[in-house]
């Protein structure tokens, strides 16, 4: 049976660990939240739902012949925060495979994670996944009235950023079918430097779209 004041040890610094790395994110250090974040899970894994029961309940009957409903406990819930908190950490960091991978782990504690699942779908549409990403934002929209607005928002800004992506691979192949016809290079041509500039008027009109509407602050902004 686990130690009911070791278990409560581990969770009193996994608290504090989590509320250091909070105070971190407000404070735009994202590096030292991830590694409070990332301290707190430590703690925590050893703690698991049989362990934190064991400690504070007596245990089951063994001549019960079901399992009881499984309950969520603080554990849960801190894991859930902690890896919702890291996906917005590496989504400021424009590390969109591992704000996926951290929003999938809070939302594996909790479906209904509303900011877990927006940032699983930004993370999903800035990795060029937008059949994704755009399901993943529906599906929040449908659940949470109240995120509508910023989930129908973020569909808007990622369908604008795949056009904008199909146009520049166009320009591109375009540049290179051209170049590929050219019997004598004589210098560049317009198709070069209109490949040439593809980068930059892209990058431009892919930065513009780029802006974050007020609505979606709540998602990136807070933890």
């Amino acid at each position: 049976m686990a130690d009911p004041l070791e278990v409560e040890r581990k969770l009193a610094v996994a608290r504090d660990k989590k509320d250091e790395g909070d105070k971190a994110f407000k404070a735009g250090s994202l590096q030292p939240a991830l590694r409070a974040y990332h301290e707190s899970l430590m703690y925590l894994q050893g703690i698991d739902k049989s362990g934190l029961k064991n400690a504070f309940q007596p245990a089951p009957s063994l001549t019960d012949s079901a399992d009881p409903p499984q309950e969520k406990t603080e554990v849960d819930e801190m894991v859930e925060k902690i890896y919702a908190n890291m996906s917005a950490c590496h989504i400021k960091q424009e590390n969109w495979r591992r704000a996926h991978e951290t929003a999938d782990k809070a939302l594996a504690k909790n479906p209904d994670n509303y900011k877990a699942l927006f940032r699983k779908g930004k993370a999903f549409g800035e990795l060029g996944y937008f059949e994704r990403a755009e399901g993943i934002l529906q599906d929040l929209a449908k659940k949470s009235t109240a995120d509508a607005a910023a989930a129908n928002a973020e569909i808007a800004r990622l369908r604008a950023l795949d056009k904008e992506r199909d146009r520049e691979q166009t320009r591109k192949l375009k540049g290179w079918l051209n170049r590929a016809s050219k019997t004598t290079p004589l210098g560049p041509t317009a198709s070069d430097s209109d490949a040439t500039l593809v980068g930059s008027s892209s990058k431009n009109s892919v930065s513009d779209s780029d802006a974050k509407p007020a609505v979606e602050k709540a998602f990136i902004e807070e933890v």
